[in-house]
């Protein structure tokens, strides 16, 4: 049963934050004559469409009549290829791959080239009609050529799950015929590189906690080693794009506390000393825009997403864009090899979700193409800023803020929502659906970038280490003390909150700092860090278990203590606020197990816990049924123990 609570006066109502996307995923053609979108009928499924830029009027290419379409993308100027879904379906019912399907924009030439049922894995001796079995993914397109490249992951068949890491095995497909060739590796190889012309240049390969990559020649055919290292020491370099001239772009830290763009000279094997880009706070991440004749510019994300081009007619582009759209970031997608003067641009901020324009660089005219969210007004939506507080042992801690539009400045109930992972960056500069329903029912939101968080310089990633429960979580406790110094948070109206390891952070916040959380909601939140190492049948690797989790989190028997003290299981009576749990049933990552025991375990002595189980469901809630459900029951929630003076 739904627990639904009215929505304040003139506040969208909670379907409205989680909608599916009205339109996605628009790419142009390499030619630019093109462009292709993700666009779903009307109470039915999601169906692929393509558009003349010329002519502004989409036509569906692509459609099934029991599943979505779920990612597209192009292989030359007149083919595509795309995967199916079911965006209706629970993780725990997805009983299919995504499976891969190849056709003409004139619609001609359809052909299936991957299964979507894995039953068939087990059984399959060869590749009947040339369809290739369903752990088989997109990898990469070719330019001028009907091949493209696809991934396929090793799976053993048996009783026992084997949770070993599994080598990314590449082949090289043809869309017309079928017909596959795979490329030789050097290794367990996890990931690949690929130039432009479609030849695989490096490969990554794991051995227990040694990366190493390899690169190979154009005349050559053998893989050379340049180098390897740790995986966890923070050394070496991971392979991240490749230039019109072949030239190899890798991120690295060379020898420095943050990540920059740095080229790779293959004659001296080394990094070059200066680096194409560094960013003074931020670790960069993003992505390399050339066309098929030079490297026009690069993308990044500091406290936002930003462009740096390196070519000036795309930095006067860039410039007329952002005076046509001045409120939004605007990134422009260019043709590979342009045949006309259109490029794509996805306009987006903190309130606006994503639109999709088409601009012509001949008139200086936009055309809008659609909203990905067309039912939300960015008037109505609450401003997110980064703000940096000090830790107490002195650690400069970053995170966003989101204001509530409308409720004033002081004195504001708070919800501190604190990210997964969590060795990954939680929150960017974008409308988040989650953060912006909490703002819209009048609660300040705080996303904590505590230690161990990626992006903001090794020191800042390795404070983390072995401080799950300890330092990690004292930067919480540290951010919503800020938040009360600054006189945005009333000290008597915070709730902490998140997913994953953000739900482990949530009940131990409210172990930790009992004075200072009002109650605590998470989902599929780890409940004990064992439960990790013990549980069987999660999607941890066993690598991972042996060299990562020892070092990052803790090891099982040097550390078992402070494994104990940290405990959100072991230490579930002493937890005496207002908690609201819910978990998936068929969560892989944290499985169920870790919410009933602890779940048994609060409840003994905590009158006021509410459980959730939605049996259908995964690490997240996939369907929109159980996100309504599962917000309004937050909703009612926070109302009842936060939200009123």
């Amino acid at each position: 049963m739904t627990a639904t609570v009215p929505a304040a006066a003139g506040a969208l109502p909670i379907q409205s934050f989680f909608d599916h996307p009205a339109l996605s995923s628009a790419q142009l053609s390499p030619n630019g004559r093109y462009v292709a979108m993700l666009v779903p009928a009307k109470d039915s499924y999601v169906r692929l469409g393509v558009m003349d830029v010329t002519e502004h009027v989409p036509k569906v290419l692509a459609s099934f009549d029991d599943a979505d379409i779920s990612q597209f993308h192009w292989v030359n100027n007149e083919r595509l290829v795309f995967e199916a879904g079911d965006r209706s379906v629970g993780a725990g019912d997805q009983h299919q791959g995504s499976g891969l399907y190849a056709i003409n924009r004139d619609g001609k030439e359809f052909r299936q080239l991957v299964e979507r049922s894995f039953q068939l894995l087990a059984a399959r001796s060869s590749n009947t009609y040339n369809v290739l079995p369903a752990n088989t993914y997109f990898c990469a397109a070719i330019h001028d050529s009907d091949d493209i490249y696809v991934c396929q992951f090793d799976v053993t068949w048996g009783r026992a799950k084997d949770r070993s890491v599994k080598s990314e095995n590449l082949l090289r497909l043809n869309t017309k015929t079928g017909r596959s060739t795979i490329v030789e590796r050097p290794g367990v190889t996890i990931a690949w590189g690929i130039e432009r012309h479609g030849e695989p240049r490096t490969a990554t390969t794991i051995d227990g906690d040694l990366e190493s990559v390899f690169y190979r020649d154009a005349d050559q055919k053998k893989w050379r080693k340049l180098a390897e290292f740790n995986t966890y020491a923070g050394a070496g370099f991971m392979p991240y794009s490749f230039g019109p001239d072949g030239s190899m772009y890798v991120r690295s830290r060379n020898g420095k506390d943050k990540a920059s763009l740095y080229r790779y000279d293959l004659g001296k094997n080394s990094i070059d000393p200066e680096p194409l880009v560094s960013l003074k706070d931020y670790d960069f991440s993003g992505s390399i825009i050339h066309n098929d004749k030079k490297i026009l510019g690069v993308r990044f994300e500091t406290d936002a997403d930003d462009t740096k081009w390196l070519d000036p007619e795309m930095q006067a582009i860039q410039k007329t864009v952002n005076e046509l759209l001045p409120s939004t970031v605007n990134q422009i997608s260019v043709p590979y090899r342009p045949e006309t003067p259109y490029m794509l641009v996805q306009s987006f901020s903190d309130i606006q979700p994503t639109v999709y324009f088409l601009y012509d660089s001949a008139s200086k005219k936009l055309a809008m193409l659609g909203s990905s969210m067309p039912q939300i007004d960015p008037q109505q939506m609450s401003p997110k800023d980064m703000v940096r507080y000090k830790a107490r042992d002195g650690l400069e801690i970053p995170a966003y803020l989101t204001m509530p539009k409308g409720a004033g400045k002081k004195n504001l109930p708070l919800v501190v929502l604190v990210h997964g992972g969590p060795y990954v960056r939680g929150g960017s500069w974008r409308w988040n659906r989650e953060v912006q329903f909490l703002a819209s029912r009048g609660y300040a939101v705080l996303e904590p970038e505590y230690r161990g968080s990626t992006g903001f310089g090794w020191r800042h990633f390795k404070a983390g280490w072995k401080q799950w429960g300890l330092a990690m979580q004292d930067d919480i406790a540290d951010g919503a003390k800020w938040a009360v110094a600054q006189g945005v948070a009333d000290p008597k109206r915070i709730c902490i909150a998140g997913a994953s390891y953000g739900g482990y952070a949530t009940l131990m916040g409210l172990i930790n700092d009992p004075d200072l959380y009002r109650c605590g909601f998470e989902w599929v939140g780890v409940t004990d860090i064992n439960l990790m190492y013990d549980v069987s049948w999660s999607d941890t690797s066993n690598e991972y278990l042996k060299y990562g989790m020892p070092l990052l989190v803790g090891d099982q028997a040097k550390d078992s203590a402070q494994l104990k003290a940290t405990s959100p299981l072991v230490n579930a009576a002493r937890i005496k606020q207002p908690l609201l749990l819910a978990y998936g049933g068929a969560d892989a990552r944290v499985p169920l197990v870790h919410g009933t025991k602890f779940r048994d375990a609060v409840k003994a002595t905590n009158l006021d816990v509410e459980w959730i189980q939605y049996p259908e469901e995964g690490h997240g809630w996939r369907l929109q049924k159980n996100n309504v459900d599962f917000w309004s029951r937050v909703e009612n929630f926070l109302d009842k123990n936060i939200g009123k003076q």
